[in-house]
């Protein structure tokens, strides 16, 4: 070999071993990986670093994006009208992705119910462990902060409980591949996942928080000359007869703050990282925690919340799915069904309760519905959960990705599949009856476990509220009582915990709470 020829040769090893600087720079971040999954049909942008004014060129199948990085390094292009299918490559410049799918994207937030993953739960949860012993090749799951695994039996357990009981059903029905990605943290407030850019621009909310201002000062005495000295004297005649003392309450939080914090500070870290990549939709649980901003209800901050999670994404008004809480508290259709199984047991009322006035807990139903009215926000869906099994953290969790991908089902990709139970519609006074119209009836209205419809209460102007006598009549309920001959208000499952209620659709889901005359 020659002089000139060996110098030709180290000088080719040089270059493949040390590119050039600017070559060196393009970066992205971890979630482009290898496996990972591109959403079809839409746009799928994707973006990174790299040296300012250096050339960037992505290439995937038939389609080649060029672009330049800006004065800060920044750039990004846009993929379009992906089919589904693959693997394929992916490259940025010198940079190679292999095993690259395209089909459709959720992403998966929330607090511990979301973050639970699939190895704890798979302990109890039959089909879940079922799921996590398989192999789903396409399915793959990443966070903000990492690439994306292939479903196996290695790589299941570490994936969302909840998000992968939800991509299962969801591949399976569709035959494309799923993406999850998840970004969720326990204990958490709905305060703490919305941007507080898109906190302080929502007018609902903030005109709440300006009235909640108002009265801060004289909430926060309250809480400290009343409230807290009653709780600690409490605790103390507790501690001595050897009783459970449970937590101290929580002072107020300031007006305008998350559990006193910044509005957003966890979607800075778990969501804003992930903003703008291709996505078909959200799926949500979160509740428990509430809203940790004072005066704003989970009703309203969740209206920011999805405005602004669809306004920083800037891809239409996508799909947002959401569990219903509290989760649990009713019984089954079917307590057989797997998917239903933890429910809780029917309970029949008996007849010294069916004369009494309704107090107490089967009136305590204002949250309940609070909740519910979220899914009135244009292209929210909620998960109904009252027959999944209750408790803090709920263990049938493959029972709730079942039902959340029923309602991807129905309501996203538009399959026959009937997703809600009875949903109040509107009502008549008839008489000394009230007649309640549904939608969501399915093949029809059913009552299950006992020939009485139970449920429901009725009062009149006095504001007394009575069980009330319940009749199927097509696709609406009449509703009666003889303790009542001027009706004004009919309510159903007002309760968060309500095995005594057991209307449902003949396609087996419960009907949802409601009351009349809100709350």
């Amino acid at each position: 070999m020659t002089s000139t020829s060996l110098l030709r040769r180290l000088a080719f090893v040089v270059l493949i071993a040390c590119p050039t600087a600017a070559q060196a720079e393009v970066a992205l971040p971890p979630f482009f990986s290898d496996h990972m999954v591109l959403q079809r049909d839409t746009k799928a942008p994707i973006w990174g670093t790299a040296a300012p004014g250096e050339a960037v060129v992505v290439r995937f199948r038939d389609q080649v994006a060029k672009t330049a990085a800006d004065d800060k390094g920044n750039w990004r292009v846009e993929l379009k009208g992906l089919q589904a299918g693959g693997p394929d490559e992916l490259s940025v410049n010198n940079l190679k992705f292999t095993d690259v799918l395209v089909g459709d994207v959720w992403v998966g937030s929330g607090q511990s119910n979301m973050a639970g993953t699939a190895r704890g739960y798979a302990k109890t949860d039959p089909v879940l462990a079922k799921y996590v012993a398989g192999s789903y090749p396409l399915i793959r799951g990443c966070s903000a902060k990492t690439g994306w695994q292939v479903s196996s039996p290695d790589s299941n357990g570490n994936f969302s409980a909840i998000l992968f009981g939800f991509a299962v059903p969801l591949q399976e029905q569709l035959g494309v591949p799923v993406g999850i990605i998840v970004g969720a943290v326990g204990g958490t407030p709905s305060g703490a996942w919305v941007s507080e850019q898109r906190f302080k621009e929502d007018a609902p909310t903030q005109k709440l928080v300006a009235e909640y201002a108002k009265t801060y000062d004289q909430v926060l005495a309250d809480f400290n000359n009343r409230i807290l000295p009653a709780w600690k004297k409490g605790a103390e005649a507790r501690k001595a007869a050897g009783q459970e003392v449970g937590r101290e309450p929580i002072a107020p939080f300031k007006p305008g703050t998350a559990k006193n914090a910044t509005p957003g500070y966890l979607y800075e870290a778990h969501i804003r990282p992930i903003v703008g990549y291709g996505i078909r939709g959200v799926l949500w649980d979160q509740g428990e925690a509430r809203t940790a901003v004072g005066g704003v209800d989970q009703y309203t901050l969740m209206g920011a919340l999805i405005r602004g999670w669809r306004a920083d994404w800037n891809a239409g008004e996508f799909p947002f799915l959401y569990v219903q809480k509290p989760s649990g508290g009713g019984c089954a259709f079917d307590p057989t069904n797997p998917v239903t199984n933890r429910a809780d047991k029917f309970q029949e009322l008996t007849a010294a309760q069916l004369a009494k006035e309704v107090t107490g807990p089967t009136n305590d139903g204002e949250w309940v519905e609070n909740h519910v009215r979220i899914m009135t926000y244009p292209n929210t869906g909620m998960v109904i959960s009252s027959d999944l099994g209750g408790m803090t953290h709920p263990l049938n969790k493959s029972g709730y990705g079942r039902r959340a991908a029923d309602v991807a089902l129905g309501m996203v990709y538009g399959k026959p599949v009937e997703y809600y139970g009875p949903i109040f519609s509107s009502h008549t006074i008839e008489g000394d009856a009230v007649r309640v119209y549904f939608k969501h009836v399915g093949q029809g209205l059913a009552v299950r476990h006992s020939e009485r419809l139970q449920g429901f209460v009725i009062a009149g102007d006095d504001g007394k509220f009575y069980w009330a006598d319940a009749k199927i009549d097509g696709d609406s309920v009449v509703v009666s009582s003889p303790q009542v001959k001027k009706p004004t208000v009919v309510r159903y499952g007002w309760s968060g915990r309500r095995p005594w209620a057991n209307l449902f659709n003949k396609e087996g889901l419960p009907a949802v709470p409601f009351s009349t005359s809100g709350s």
